[in-house]
């Protein structure tokens, strides 16, 4: 009889014990929610997503998900180059990773030529976006192209591609620049929903040499587009392309930045 009372007493002793572990608050604390985001980072023409493996991983380090897809016909998808492949082509293949990968709440960045691609996508799918970043990037308005009203690159031009000085050698070894298609620069971006895309916080990077003025540098009219939409915006030293040069300063801006929604003027 005593050894039952004994084990009904620590059995007894034991649910108390359970029961003040569920009452405390301390015990049964969630973990602590992340600041985690989801990053699609979209490169600029010739290059990949290589360009930005650096940023990847420092954007990455707090649990945050990166995509850093490289455009149809560059990079490690050079053999799929075509004198075809337009801007559509481009839009299209951040649009499909988006919607295939389900990705919500994504900030999405543009740099340089991909300002053009992320301006697009937006359009297309802008209830996926959380956030936009253009990076010393073309912000174009409805029915602009690359090439504008300027004369024609004064790039080599061969086969439907544009090779600059610096795409010397496509036989080097990876990764490096490839040859960009035409296509891209001359097809004119066409927009449909205008009044969605400007409900969607964006910050603009202007990334100007050290002891250049910033209104010499040949972004700054995209800038000054920006300044007029009441976006928030960034001058940052730096090369054309920081995420090499600055990554850490330019993962920081890219996390923190927290934009602004295209205003009307008062």
């Amino acid at each position: 009889m005593r050894i039952l009372q004994t084990a009904l007493l620590r059995l007894i002793a034991l649910l108390a014990t359970l029961a003040l572990c569920e009452a405390d608050p301390v015990a049964t604390k969630p973990p602590a929610a992340t600041s985690s985001n989801t990053y699609v980072l979209v490169h600029g023409a010739w290059g990949g997503g290589w360009a930005f493996k650096t940023v990847d991983r420092l954007l990455s380090a707090d649990g945050s998900t990166v995509h850093r897809p490289t455009l149809t016909g560059l990079g490690e998808k050079h053999h799929l180059a075509q004198p075809e492949v337009g801007l559509d082509t481009h839009i299209t293949d951040i649009v499909n990773l988006i919607l295939w990968e389900d990705l919500h709440d994504v900030v999405l960045m543009g740099h340089s030529y991909g300002g053009m691609v992320i301006t697009g996508v937006i359009d297309r799918v802008p209830d996926r976006i959380k956030r936009a970043v253009y990076l010393d990037a073309i912000l174009p308005e409805n029915g602009e192209n690359v090439q504008g009203d300027r004369p024609p690159t004064a790039f080599k031009i061969e086969n439907g591609f544009i090779i600059p000085p610096w795409v010397t050698d496509p036989l080097s070894p990876p990764p490096h620049d490839v040859p960009h298609p035409v296509k891209t620069f001359t097809d004119p971006i066409v927009l449909r929903q205008p009044a969605a895309a400007a409900q969607i916080p964006t910050t603009y990077i202007l990334t100007v040499d050290e002891g250049h003025a910033p209104a010499d540098d040949q972004f700054f009219r995209f800038y000054e587009r920006a300044e007029a939409r009441r976006w928030e915006t960034v001058v940052m030293t730096g090369d054309h392309n920081v995420q090499w040069s600055h990554p850490e300063e330019l993962a920081r801006l890219i996390r923190t930045s927290p934009g602004r929604a295209t205003r009307p003027r008062e």
